[in-house]
């Protein structure tokens, strides 16, 4: 039994667009073509697919077939290119590729490298955006075809590169660290400061607070979901929070922010991408790894 390319292409289409409907309009068919191939494809894989859901998501047993349509629809553009050469239509030409990224290389160094990408290669960026320890996941379920993440254990069916180090100092306005941290940074401080998270998965403060004081703290928290903005709130004295080494040390320099007690956080980042011999993900693996190398430790 053999799977059927133009469902394939539905189902992921589905998942990508959140819904049948949306699905429909982005393939130019009618919901009811749309239904009939996910129910044929969910026939002949014997399970349940999608979930029916707002958005809807791709079920355990459908994460593989994601990843196989992606795959698959990247190696026919490829292969379409090259046997068009350079007659092919140029709205036909262009590869969309789906990426996860954590928020401080977004803010830092990572548009870089994707603008470093010749424009020659053609190709279109899909962003997500999600914590480094969890955007594996994005890659595991088929959302995308690689990622900047903690994990240095490759997704199954991907491979993975260490890119180096991030290096995070804590930092505070000088209002804030009069205010809180008049002793200078102690356990009793960190723990009654307001601090400053970009969500609730975002870890490293936490993880940093251990480093310091030895005990697992509970203080205020502010939420700031944007790193640009995350990092301005603590200019502005929001609370106390790590930030990015070059960002601090410019910060430090202009005396709009001081460092705190304790040492630096270190976070190792990998690059992890689909096993693919595609062009591709390779032109954009070169450019990951050179702004790495330029901007991590």
């Amino acid at each position: 039994m053999t799977l059927d390319s133009a469902q394939l292409q539905t189902f992921a289409a589905v998942i990508r667009e959140g819904s049948f409907e949306a699905a429909a309009r982005a393939l130019n068919i009618t919901p009811s073509a749309v239904s009939q191939r996910i129910k044929a494809l969910e026939q002949t894989a014997g399970q349940v697919l999608v979930r029916r859901a707002k958005p809807c998501l791709a079920t355990a047993a459908g994460e593989p077939l994601l990843r196989l349509a992606g795959q698959v629809a990247l190696l026919e553009r490829e292969a379409l290119d090259s046997a068009r050469g350079s007659t092919g239509d140029a709205e036909e030409s262009w590869t969309r590729l789906p990426i996860v990224v954590n928020a401080d290389s977004l803010a830092t160094w990572f548009l870089p490298a994707l603008a470093a990408v010749p424009a020659t290669a053609r190709l279109l960026f899909d962003v997500h955006q999600d914590d480094e320890d969890y955007t594996a996941e994005l890659l595991r379920s088929g959302t995308v075809m690689a990622a900047v993440t903690t994990q240095n254990v490759p997704v199954q069916g991907c491979r993975v590169q260490r890119l180096g180090t991030m290096r995070y100092l804590p930092v505070v306005a000088p209002g804030v660290r009069e205010r809180w941290f008049p002793a200078g940074g102690t356990a009793d401080e960190f723990a009654y400061a307001p601090m400053l998270l970009l969500n609730r998965k975002d870890q490293l403060q936490h993880r940093f607070l251990r480093t310091v004081t030895r005990r697992a703290l509970d203080p205020p928290i502010h939420y700031v979901p944007s790193a640009d903005a995350f990092n301005r709130a603590i200019g502005l004295g929001l609370g106390w929070a790590l930030m990015p080494e070059h960002l601090a040390t410019t910060e430090i320099a202009a005396k709009r922010v001081l460092r705190l007690p304790g040492r630096p956080l270190d976070v190792p980042l990998y690059w992890q991408h689909w096993r693919l011999e595609s062009a591709a993900l390779a032109t954009l693996t070169t450019a990951v790894r050179d702004a790495a190398a330029t901007a991590l430790r």
